[in-house]
């Protein structure tokens, strides 16, 4: 039987108004991000809650217990429902996750799109990156499936393709500048993460080198040895040059780029 081109989409035995059959090819959660709650409406009773309200359930639990706590029965005991209830409004937890993502990144600040140039908008860029998953950590955890799609991560993409206007790069390039600055923070901050919520305590640089030091130079490890007495190696948290000073050589590799391009 060839397919309906009906307004309507059946999930889980349920019909979700206004979907079409093209939906189910598409990323899960994508046609709730774009189109608004109304798409996850079901027929039935009306509900006791909405898209919007079970999203917003399912980041307090991230945010309190992280990412590895969501679970469907976890978020519905947050909306105290039960878990078969949650896919009133979501199809399925890879729905959930997507939705979720999207609105905990929210909209990037307005001040990277009032930068004077395309390096300090991009220093801003990734600024607020790092400051997105610093208030959220769990977003570290929540796994990248691909390009992004969902309309909060697409602004943050569209602001840095109009931070680089005019700059003589091919959109391929400015794409590749943005995996490249994307990578530089999502890595730094599970890096700070880690170091952060370590439960250990910190070593103490001093006892640390006054312990390897003499190792080191015993055992052919002369230029670390140099470092360590210097007082430049600790495993203490990431700090802000840490950071600016690799984002700047990053941004100087771009600057090369730009400067060879005709």
């Amino acid at each position: 039987m060839r397919p309906s081109l009906s307004s309507h989409h059946e999930i889980g035995g349920e019909i979700r108004r206004g979907a079409t059959v093209t939906d189910e090819l598409l990323p899960p959660g994508l046609v709730l991000a774009w189109d608004g709650a109304e798409q996850g409406v079901r027929r039935g009773p009306k509900p006791a809650h909405s898209v919007d309200s079970v999203v917003a359930a399912a980041i307090a639990v991230a945010d309190a217990e992280g990412y590895a706590a969501l679970s469907m029965p976890r978020i519905a005991r947050q909306l105290k429902i039960t878990a078969n209830a949650l896919y009133r409004y979501v199809a399925s937890r890879d729905e959930l996750i997507v939705l979720m993502v999207d609105a905990a990144w929210g909209l990037p600040p307005d001040d990277i799109e009032a930068s004077t140039d395309w390096r300090e908008a991009c220093t801003r860029w990734v600024q607020a990156m790092l400051a997105r998953m610093r208030a959220r950590p769990w977003l570290v955890d929540a796994p990248v499936r691909g390009a992004p799609s969902t309309p909060n991560l697409l602004r943050w993409l569209e602001v840095f393709l109009s931070a680089m206007d005019g700059c003589g790069l091919t959109p391929g390039d400015v794409l590749g500048c943005a995996m490249l600055l994307d990578g530089y923070a999502r890595s730094t901050a599970q890096l700070d993460r880690d170091l952060t919520d370590r439960t250990e305590p910190a070593v103490d640089p001093a006892r640390l080198a006054g312990f390897l030091v003499p190792r080191l130079i015993e055992r052919g490890y002369p230029r670390l040895a140099q470092v360590m007495t210097g007082g430049g190696y600790s495993d203490g948290p990431i700090e802000d040059d840490d950071v600016d000073f690799g984002l700047g050589r990053i941004l100087d590799g771009i600057d090369v780029l730009i400067s060879r391009k005709p």
